[in-house]
């Protein structure tokens, strides 16, 4: 058996698999999930969803920004976790997904006063936002953005606000000293970035391709 650095064993396949599913998905989720596959888009894993969800609900989130809408995966889970009356802005660049995302937010019932799908890049679209304003930045977009997203939501969180940096493990590159590609190396200064920064507390976790947590001190 694999042990982990610490000693512990390391979960197996079958343990990572029980973990990832763990999170139940509604209709919903599900249909959100095959129209990505069906757009060619990568949506977070259900490990991701669970803890996106849980992460909103333990900050009663009221407003969280999204960067990177896919077809709604994620916004549904961010949902279930949020306030009643949260909303959910979500910048994206391509709008035919944006477009299944709200067709899949609508069909919920979810009020159109509680989400913002924003079509355009995300460089562009944050620094609009009002400062101080959020409680969860989801980052999901450009890898080669990463940097620029975390000075973003340092700038747009409140204290106790949380980040998360997806794909921080990056399909297992980023562990990989000798691997230097253009997308690697910037998400490691990316989460050199939050380890650093005194006015974040993070930690990495190692659900569905990384998770980079931070709470703005």
């Amino acid at each position: 058996m694999n042990s982990a650095a610490n000693g512990a064993p390391a979960p197996n396949r079958g343990s990572w698999t029980y973990a990832e599913d763990f999170h139940h998905e509604n209709e919903a989720a599900a249909a959100a999930r095959t129209a990505a596959t069906e757009l060619g888009v990568v949506p977070v894993s259900k490990g991701v969803a669970g803890v996106l969800t849980l992460l909103a609900r333990l900050i009663g989130a009221r407003a969280v920004v999204e960067i990177g809408s896919g077809t709604g995966v994620s916004g549904l889970a961010l949902f279930e976790g949020m306030d009643p009356a949260g909303v959910l802005t979500s910048v994206d660049s391509e709008h035919d997904h944006q477009a299944v995302a709200r067709q899949i937010f609508t069909s919920l019932k979810i009020p159109n006063r509680r989400f913002r799908l924003i079509s355009g890049t995300a460089l562009e679209v944050l620094p609009k936002l009002s400062s101080g304003a959020y409680d969860l930045v989801l980052a999901d977009g450009d890898p080669l953005e990463a940097v620029e997203y975390v000075d973003q939501a340092l700038r747009l969180l409140r204290p106790g606000g949380v980040l998360v940096l997806h794909d921080a493990l990056w399909h297992n590159k980023i562990a990989d000293s000798d691997n230097q590609e253009d997308e690697t190396i910037v998400l490691r200064e990316a989460i050199d970035a939050v380890r650093t920064s005194t006015e974040l507390w993070s930690t990495l976790l190692p659900v569905g391709d990384g998770m980079l947590v931070a709470v703005r001190a």
